[in-house]
């Protein structure tokens, strides 16, 4: 009964990733044969300045976008808790840039919302703040992607939902009978119990953000523009891949690519024993 799954693991995860590592240590570029230069790849990628600029830019645009989404989703989710009536409507409404967010069309969409003539100009002009070219600005270039990888928050808002109606009410309002206003019973008990879908829903999109390519590759057209300021780190990859054929570096990047997001979730791992609080926890 396992054999299908096994049968998957091997020829589409396992063994790719087998030979990712093989060709890491080679110099092979699609139409020849590849040729062994043992770790060459790894001690150019300590010199390589795109590499180090789309590196920084990655990790930016992971810090900034990572808190800020949720943050809303779980603003978003308190408010829809509380218009428990129409929660369904609601559930669905803000999940659907979460299904779209990712999407070829809603990337170029983007393009068109944050260019010279598009929908942010056509409301900023009438209140005489100055117009741009948001995606063609160095400035604000991450900045739109940033807000693109916001506005899909609706994977962890549902997610956050379903931790929320899992609290008992009967918390709530024993800390209003002990006089605690909202916020005062936000912070004592909603948000302890609710760390473990905090942290999980942290440990997914640090993940994802690292990996993010579609929303890069076309606002800047697949270059990176301007002047590399949406250069993610698999953008970058991509460029060394399938722009030029240097699939053995390629390799090399993907492999510290993943390293560098095991050693970041295996430190968030270490960090969650100070502030996540799990239900069958004894009270100290």
């Amino acid at each position: 009964m396992l054999a299908p799954w096994l049968i998957g693991l091997v020829v589409l995860t396992a063994g790719p990733m087998a030979v990712s590592l093989f060709l890491s240590f080679t110099d092979y570029d699609l139409l020849s044969d590849p040729e062994w230069v043992g770790t060459a790849n790894y001690e150019r990628m300590l010199t390589d300045p795109r590499l180090a600029t789309s590196a920084v830019t990655t990790l930016i645009f992971v810090i900034v976008s990572v808190p800020l989404k949720l943050a809303i989703a779980l603003a978003v989710a308190l408010a829809v808790k509380r218009g428990a009536r129409a929660m369904g409507a609601y559930r669905a409404a803000y999940y659907l840039p979460s299904l779209l967010g990712a999407s070829v069309a809603v990337a170029i969409l983007w393009r068109f919302v944050f260019g010279a003539d598009g929908i942010v100009n056509a409301l900023l002009e009438p209140l005489g703040i100055a117009t741009r070219s948001w995606i063609s600005d160095p400035s604000t270039a991450l900045g739109t992607l940033i807000a693109l990888s916001v506005w899909q928050f609706g994977a962890p808002m549902v997610i956050f939902l379903a931790g929320l109606l899992q609290i008992p009410e009967e918390l709530g309002e024993a800390a209003a009978l002990d006089g605690a206003g909202r916020v005062r019973s936000f912070f004592a008990v909603t948000l302890p119990l609710l760390t473990p879908i905090v942290f999980f829903n942290l440990v997914l999109e640090v993940i994802n953000s690292f990996q993010t390519f579609t929303p890069a590759f076309i606002v800047s057209g697949g270059t990176g523009a301007p002047a590399d300021r949406t250069l993610l780190y698999s953008l970058y990859l991509y460029i060394e891949a399938f722009t030029k054929f240097r699939m053995g570096y390629a390799s090399a990047m993907a492999w510290l690519l993943l390293l560098v997001i095991a050693a970041i979730t295996a430190l968030m791992f270490l960090g969650a024993r100070k502030w996540v609080h799990y239900g069958d926890e004894e009270t100290k």
